[in-house]
């Protein structure tokens, strides 16, 4: 019986309270971007107030800080991949409708496979390897690759979208790979411990790039001050009970429910951004959903 049937009816509401404030939290950060602020200031900001926070829960809950020699050499560089996946992701945001960002991004789990197999000569499973070409199917229907829904054309859609395209797949193809070499070299370690030195760096990182980068980047305006706020407490939420209240209800935290993420966010931004994307690429994004959560739902 697969995780998602044994969850219980608050555990299954809780997940989908979290991929809504993930969803949400890229919403505000258009939002923020549309107002002043860029992306290394977004990143900064929010990485650091969850580090904070996850802080105080290692505090309040007497975690220990044990850190092997292994962990020691591969956190930084787990630390320094999600950082560069953070600024790809909300760059991608900055370009794309939300939603589309969102779904390039979710072909992590192609990415995930394809390190495993070059780093660690793990052999994908024949179901990974069948839904690959579908789920890339209805990504290029979710982009309008050739333009037919735009009526742009080929040339002129890729003109808009590619800059935005190759942001989200280099936060999938940098996601997948620090999803590997945790699952490797640091699974063992606790995951509020990893998810505190990892924010920290990701924080770190993102502030050194906006110190030698021409400074910060604050909102202009209220709008903005709105979207920074509201991405950093739907951010810092999320991460909070996926570590804090979800291990002690059982439920594992990377549940496929969550990948229902861009949904969410492709309603959020309609209704706050409004931004829409027509229908053979709502066709195209459930393909994507769908092939995303059969993934996670399959039988290992």
């Amino acid at each position: 019986m697969s995780s998602a049937q044994r969850l219980s009816a608050s555990g299954f509401a809780i997940l989908l309270l979290i991929a809504l404030m993930m969803g949400a939290n890229h919403v505000a950060a258009r939002l923020a971007f549309n107002h002043g602020v860029d992306v290394v200031t977004a990143v900064s900001v929010r990485s650091g107030v969850t580090a904070l926070v996850v802080l105080m829960i290692l505090w309040h809950q007497r975690v220990s800080w044990r850190i092997r020699s292994r962990h020691k050499r591969f956190l930084p560089l787990i630390g320094a991949l999600i950082a560069v996946q953070s600024v790809c992701l909300y760059s991608s945001v900055a370009r794309l409708p939300v939603a589309l960002a969102l779904l390039v991004f979710n072909t992590y789990p192609i990415t995930t496979a394809l390190w495993a197999r070059v780093l660690y000569a793990h052999k994908p499973e024949r179901f990974v390897v069948m839904v690959m070409p579908i789920m890339l199917l209805g990504l290029a229907l979710a982009l309008d690759v050739m333009g037919a829904a735009s009526g742009l054309g080929a040339a002129a859609q890729w003109s808009q979208i590619g800059l935005g395209v190759l942001f989200a797949m280099g936060a999938s193809t940098t996601f997948g790979l620090a999803m590997v070499l945790t699952q490797y070299e640091a699974g063992d370690l606790d995951g509020r411990l990893r998810t505190f030195t990892t924010m920290g760096q990701v924080a770190v990182w993102a502030s050194l790039a906006a110190a030698f980068g021409g400074g910060w980047h604050l909102p202009v305006d209220a709008p903005g001050w709105l979207g920074l706020s509201l991405l950093t407490f739907l951010y810092g939420t999320a991460f909070t009970i996926m570590f804090t209240v979800l291990p002690k209800m059982g439920v594992v935290g990377n549940s496929p429910i969550m990948n229902v993420e861009p949904v969410f966010a492709l309603l959020l931004a309609w209704v706050f951004l409004g931004q829409a994307i027509a229908p053979m690429q709502l066709l195209g994004a459930a393909i994507v959903i769908g092939t995303v959560m059969a993934l996670g739902l399959r039988k290992r």
